[in-house]
């Protein structure tokens, strides 16, 4: 009786998880499923966990990864705007934002055959946007002059635009240009252009640099000769006030010669006594024979 039980319970609970695995799956937490009836999309998508279904073939679920994938371009070789082969590599990180849609768009959802469709896009999308731009977009001796975001956005915004209009579901997360190269052919031409351009720079720095050198030098003689001319002009008004002082005091002068002498003679020492100092002097050399006779004979103090 007991081999009996064991037996049927053991049999019970592999009828029990064979139930399970018939009429249940499990969705992992990275995950998305789709369920298909009779080979029809039936219902939204199943979000993580554990769902019932119809055993196959009325049901089967195709599970999906939401996390981005990546891939990178193989070398392609392009043309720009002004003709010269350019190598570039494009890497991509794309999602499934529409299990649904993609799954309508590639047969049972293979990501093999979606990455190929995105190759195929990018390949087209990657000549149409290089065509639009000049090798100087690309290559520059001047950074300012690159334009890498820009060419990487257009890329992006054609492939982004071109799978919502086909309704693939898928979403694209990054683009951006991997690798760049040239063709051996076109190498020595390339660096020859680059050199030319970096002469051209180098020419109108030095022309820059000598037009700001004639402007200064413009603007300080100008400078110069404004200072020198007030100057000049300062001096002219100083002289014509000293000239016509001169004209007011001769008349009186020349009326009372030893008048005019005294006063010359106390400005003279007012002059050389400006500052506080010490004088040795000889009394019989003007001006200061003023002194003379008041130096050796000293009043006499009354006692």
């Amino acid at each position: 009786m007991k081999r009996n039980l064991i037996t049927l319970i053991t049999g019970a609970v592999l009828i029990v998880i064979f139930a399970l695995l018939l009429f249940t799956f499990q969705v992992r937490q990275s995950e998305v499923a789709v369920v298909t009836t009779f080979g029809r999309i039936t219902g939204p998508p199943c979000e993580p966990g554990l769902h019932l279904r119809w055993p196959w073939p009325v049901q089967q679920v195709y599970k999906f990864d939401e996390r981005i994938q990546n891939f990178q371009e193989k070398f392609r070789e392009t043309l720009t705007a002004d003709q010269i082969s350019l190598i570039t590599s494009i890497y991509v990180g794309w999602r499934i934002s529409d299990p649904s849609a993609f799954l309508n768009s590639f047969k049972d959802g293979s990501v093999i055959a979606a990455q190929g469709q995105l190759e195929s896009l990018l390949a087209s999308d990657n000549i149409t946007v290089v065509g639009k731009h000049p090798l100087a977009d690309f290559v520059n001796v001047d950074p300012k002059q690159l334009q890498f975001d820009q060419i990487q956005a257009e890329m992006e915004q054609m492939v982004q635009d071109e799978l919502q209009t086909n309704n693939y579901g898928i979403q694209i997360e990054f683009l951006g240009i991997q690798q760049l190269g040239l063709p051996e052919s076109v190498t020595q031409a390339v660096f020859d252009r680059m050199k030319s351009e970096r002469t051209i720079l180098i020419s109108q720095a030095q022309n820059e640099g000598l037009a700001e050198a004639i402007k200064i030098k413009a603007n300080a003689d100008r400078q110069a000769n404004e200072t020198l001319a007030n100057a000049q002009a300062e001096a002219t008004r100083i002289e014509g006030e000293g000239v016509a002082e001169a004209a007011k005091t001769l008349p009186v002068f020349q009326q009372n010669p030893e008048l005019a002498n005294f006063l010359l003679s106390i400005d003279a020492i007012k002059q050389a006594l400006n500052q506080r100092s010490t004088l040795f002097f000889d009394d019989r050399i003007p001006p200061f024979d003023l002194f003379h006779g008041t130096l050796t004979n000293p009043p006499s103090h009354r006692p």
